[in-house]
């Protein structure tokens, strides 16, 4: 789903957006003139590969997502917030959601049998 930045509304807005096997639901509004606010929860399910053995495992997802859009460059340097920058004043919500799973999925992941083994090792593919 794509929606132009002038078009967000002041008052929150539902948002469900379906991408693969995920979709975030929650809210979205502008807050200032260059800043809207996201806060929704990515749920579903995801293949995440282990690092250990190598083996594909599925996940299920119920994440968080509070972030802040800007419409062009954000420089806020005391603003704690995750801030998401876009240059062509369009909101790209799938783009959005597989950003988020290829940050989930580069994060360090073991599958369960491999974290009930005790010792430490590294398999060579």
């Amino acid at each position: 789903m794509k929606i132009e930045f002038k078009k967000v509304p002041q008052t929150p807005k539902e948002l469900v957006v379906d991408f693969a096997s995920v979709k975030i639901e929650g809210t979205f509004c502008k807050i200032s003139p260059s800043l809207a606010k996201i806060n929704a929860k990515l749920k579903g399910d995801t293949e995440i590969d282990c690092c250990r053995c190598g083996i594909t495992d599925t996940i299920s997802l119920d994440e968080d997502l509070d972030f802040l859009i800007s419409d062009g460059i954000f420089k806020d340097n005391d603003c704690e917030d995750l801030v998401i920058e876009i240059n062509n004043s369009i909101i790209d919500f799938d783009e959005i959601i597989q950003s988020e799973l290829n940050s989930i999925k580069s994060d360090y992941y073991i599958c369960e049998s491999c974290s009930q083994e005790s010792n430490d090792f590294e398999k060579e593919f």
